[in-house]
């Protein structure tokens, strides 16, 4: 982490402003569920990542490492589809994350991701109308 903390191809820091200003530094890297680069939401240094993530045909993906994720890259995941009703993904989210010990810490991160990309996926399917832009003075 010591290495990667300050300098990464994934790390995005808004209006180009210096940790000194006290801005958040955010990152895009797999496996970072908050976007934020901190170590505890890695998918760099940390051995055990859970990512959720849209996938094209308006569903969503949960993602993990494996174990043998060190010495094969990309390769080295899972990818879960997590296409049944809300209440069984959130079931399934929550079995994944905490039943099986891998990452009990990430459980509310990793719901609140999924909700924000069910919410997006019912909206692009029609089900649900968006959020109406306010127009300011009239």
């Amino acid at each position: 982490w010591e290495c990667v903390k300050n300098n990464t191809s994934f790390m995005k820091k808004p209006n180009g402003q210096k940790s000194r200003s006290g801005s958040v530094r955010f990152s895009v890297e797999p496996g970072n569920l908050m976007n934020k680069s901190t170590y505890k939401y890695s998918g760099i240094a940390n051995s055990k990542t859970i990512d959720i993530s849209p996938s094209s045909d308006n569903r969503a993906t949960l993602t993990i490492k494996t174990k043998k994720a060190g010495n094969s890259g990309k390769k080295g995941t899972a990818a879960i589809a997590l296409n049944k009703d809300f209440r069984r993904v959130e079931n399934t989210i929550k079995t994944q994350a905490t039943d099986n010990y891998y990452r009990p810490d990430l459980k509310r991160e990793a719901l609140a991701k999924y909700s924000a990309v069910y919410r997006s996926n019912r909206i692009a399917k029609g089900v649900k109308k968006g959020v109406p832009v306010k127009k300011g003075r009239a």
